[in-house]
Formats: C-alpha cells, structure tokens, sequence
C-alpha cells in the first residue's frame, strides 16, 4: 500500500468523521507507516471507535476551517516533512455545521442564501486549499499525496439533475483548486500526486438524511471506502497528479 510513499512516512488525516476514522484504521495497520496525525475537534468520536489504537495516533484538537486551526496545526507539525495529507472535510448540511443558519441542499434557485453558499465554499474548497498552502513547505522535496475528499456532483459534465447548488458549485470549485494546485506541484515537486476523490454514498453523518433514495447495494460502510480509496492512490504515479478518480478506480470528467 502506497509504494510512492517511502518507509515510515508521515500521514496527515483531516476531519473525524467516518470515512476519516476509517483511513486512520486503515493506515494504522499498514506496517510502513510511520507518524499518523489525526486533525479533529471530536476527539472523543476516536476514543470510542473500538477500531482505533488511539496510541497509535497524534491528536491535533483543531478546526482547520479556520485561520487559527491551520496554525495550530502548522505549530505542531513544525518542520516534519508530510508525505500523505489526506483531507475528508466536508458538509452538506447543517447537521455537519455550528452554525444556527439552516444548511440543506437548495432543490431551487429561491432557496440559495449567501450564509449556505460562503460556508459551503469554506469548508469544501477553501479547506482543502489552505492546507496545503498552510503545509506547501512539508509537502516538497520528497514523495507526497495529497488527497481531498471531492463529490460526482461537482463535475460539471455530469450534472443532468440540477439541484444542491451551494454543494455541486463548491465541490467543483475544490476540483478547480486541486488541479491548480497540481499544476504548480509539477514545478514545486516532482515527486507529489495532488488527486481529488468520489467515495461513493457512504454511511456517515454527511448522507444519513437521503439514504433512504440510494439504491440497495450503494451504501457503502466507511471501512469499504477506506480501503478503496487507498487501494486507488496507491495506483497514481505523479503523472496522474492532477485527476479526478471514484471509489472504483475510475475517471471522473470535470
């Protein structure tokens, strides 16, 4: 698993959700990893989850959607070069939010609000972006991976259903800033593969109130998609860097 990393790599997991408790049992269990940093403000969600060796992990207790968390971070990790930053942020809707504005996907133009819209572009773009500006300097020089958590939704091409304007319209800003991004790592760093992700419908907090539409047999469990997901960017070289990919190995158009 990720041969592109070098023995006893550092690992960087943002967000405590399930598809990030996942990875982070995932990585724990790989023999080559080294240093696995877990950034969350649910601390207590890792402690529960009977999967985890929470000796195992670094606890980062930081909301890297804000100025202040991306320096907390940056503090503790200090110089260590990272060579997996791997961001699973993301919301929907409000149950994913501190926020008291009710966040929903919009079904028509007269439900989009400025609130719905800046915080959707916050946590699902400008995130994922900030990271790796906040960590560009132990990102270089070395083999890395940078992933971001992305949405089938977010591609422009395939958008024939209209509808979840503030998600489909930041998930594809997010593509827009990962291809970017990569653009410049081909200068910066050779040896970096920047990709953005579809997981698939997944069963966490984020999809939990439209499960009931998904067809039986696309719900997937979070350790499913883990293990997917790092099946799939084990399989990129840097020439790859740049590419939009779902849980299946497949191609995504922008």
């Amino acid at each position: 698993m990720l041969e592109h990393l070098p023995d006893h790599y550092t690992a960087v997991i943002t967000g405590g959700g399930g598809i990030g408790r996942a990875l982070l049992a995932e990585l724990s269990r790989d023999p080559r990893a080294g240093r696995i940093v877990s950034v969350t403000r649910h601390r207590e969600r890792l402690e529960q989850d009977d999967r985890l060796d929470i000796d195992r992990l670094d606890i980062v207790d930081a909301d890297v959607t804000t100025e202040q968390g991306l320096a907390t971070l940056s503090d503790y990790l200090h110089q260590t070069p990272v060579h997996l930053l791997f961001n699973t942020i993301g919301v929907l809707h409000d149950g994913q939010s501190d926020q008291s504005t009710v966040i929903a996907p919009e079904k028509r133009l007269e439900r989009l609000s400025f609130d719905a819209l800046n915080h959707a572009f916050q946590v699902n773009a400008a995130t994922a972006a900030m990271l790796i500006s906040t960590l560009t300097d132990r990102l270089t020089r070395h083999p890395a991976i940078i992933a971001t958590l992305s949405a089938r939704v977010g591609s422009i091409k395939d958008n024939d259903l209209g509808g979840w304007y503030a998600y489909r319209a930041s998930k594809a800003a997010l593509n827009m800033l990962m291809k970017t991004a990569s653009i410049e790592f081909k200068r910066r760093n050779p040896q970096a593969i920047l990709l953005c992700l579809h997981p698939g419908t997944t069963d966490t907090e984020l999809s939990r109130p439209f499960q009931a539409r998904v067809p039986k047999g696309k719900l997937f469990t979070p350790a499913f998609v883990a293990e997917r997901l790092l099946a799939v960017i084990s399989q990129r070289t840097p020439d790859d860097s740049g590419a939009f990919y779902d849980w299946n190995d497949t191609p995504i158009e922008w």
